[in-house]
Order: C-alpha cells, then structure tokens, then sequence
C-alpha cells in the first residue's frame, strides 16, 4: 500500500540505493491520500479480491517513500486492521519504515497495532547513515535505537549491506558495532538484504548470500533468527 503521492517520491531521507530514485526527481505530486481514501480503495480491493478467491497473507505498507510520513498514518492503520479481521483475519499487516518518526507516540502506537513492524537501521553510526540514507533533517542513531527498544524486541530489524566509494558495511568497524545494536535490541527477526534492483548511486557493489551469511553467522549462533534477502 502506497500512503504517499502516486506520480512521485516523498521521503525524509534520500537513500543512495533507492529504487524510486533521488527525492528531487519525484516531486510533481504532492498530495497524500487522506484515511478516507485510503480506506474506502481497501475496503473495496479486499472485498473484491475475497470475491475472486483470490489469497492474501499480507498487506503491506511501502510506496514511494516513507509511509509514516503521512499525518493520517494511525486512522489508516487502524481501519487497515479493522478491515483486515473483516476480510482476511488470516492475514498479517506490515509495515516497512525508516524508524524516523517513532518518537511520534501516534505513529509508535499505530506501529504497535500491526504484526511485522519492519524498522530499517543500515549503519551504526550518524556519520555512515548520512552517507547511505542521507537523512533529510536531524538524525541520530542513539535517538532511534531507543525508540526501538521500546517495541521491546516485538518487531523485524531490516539493514541493508552494501559497498560504495568510500565505505564497506561488511568492514569490522562497521559489522561490529551494528551487531551490538542486535544484541541490544534484541528483535524478533532480523532483516538483512543487499541491493536488488537499479539504485540512483552509480559503483554500488552488493554481497552474494554466502557473503552476508557469513557477516551474520556470530548472530546465528546466539540464537537469533536472521533472514537472508538477496
């Protein structure tokens, strides 16, 4: 489900490896679906793909940018749940965000409501985040860490690996101090996926799936539960 324009990008931070592309090529539209909206296309959508017999095991929150950036985003979530259990009670909700708007205690409760919060965090320190994320305002992975531990592990930690000109997240200075955020937080699932399709950064190099089973395998032997997205 896309929360954001449809004919362009709208996102508080400008990824290098983004596949919508770099924010100012993506601002044409501006206007955000209102809860209304949004929820009178679900509600029609489910009822027509339950019509079709058509199976559905999630419903997901992405779109071009960050879906938590839209003011209506807790009254969607909540009719979203709502029309879930109408339609599809077997059906998890989910939503993929950047972790940005967590100290927002609306968007932290919506977050709560749904099954698989998905939070990115793809460096452990503010200097590599502005220079993979390229945060559009203040940023500080201490402030969202702790925001993250207030889900009590109850979430997926999703990070992206990756090299470009100038750094390596594979590096032990880097790998290190992002796996004391895992041991810290200690989520339900950790998410780690590489580079899939053409990103806005030329020189981007992605890492094979033995590569990144290897960068996590100290994390696999304590015990965490650790998806592999190549």
């Amino acid at each position: 489900m896309n929360l954001l324009p449809t004919k362009g990008k709208l996102c508080n931070f400008d990824c290098i490896y983004c596949e919508c592309g770099w924010n100012k090529d993506g601002r044409d539209d501006r206007k955000l679906p209102s809860a209304v909206e949004v929820r009178s296309a679900l509600d029609s959508k489910l009822a027509e793909c339950l019509a079709a017999g058509t199976p559905i095991d999630s419903i997901t929150f992405s779109g071009d940018g960050e879906p938590t950036v839209n003011p209506d985003f807790p009254q969607i979530v909540r009719d979203t749940v709502a029309l879930r259990d109408k339609y599809y009670p077997g059906a998890a909700v989910s939503v993929l965000t950047n972790a940005t708007m967590l100290g927002n205690d609306a968007v932290f409760e919506a977050l709560r409501l749904v099954d698989n919060p998905i939070l990115k965090l793809d460096a452990p320190t503010d200097e590599l985040v502005a220079c993979i994320n390229h945060p559009q305002g203040a940023y500080h992975v201490e402030d969202v860490v702790r925001n993250m531990a207030r889900f009590e592990g109850d979430f997926v930690l999703q990070t992206m690996f990756l090299k470009a000109p100038g750094f390596d997240t594979s590096s032990p200075e880097v790998i290190g101090p992002w796996m004391d955020i895992v041991r810290r937080l200690r989520p339900r699932e950790v998410m780690v996926y590489t580079l899939d399709r053409p990103a806005p950064l030329q020189g981007l190099v992605k890492f094979t799936y033995s590569q990144m089973q290897a960068l996590v395998e100290p994390l696999i032997e304590e015990g965490f539960k650790i998806q592999i997205k190549v």
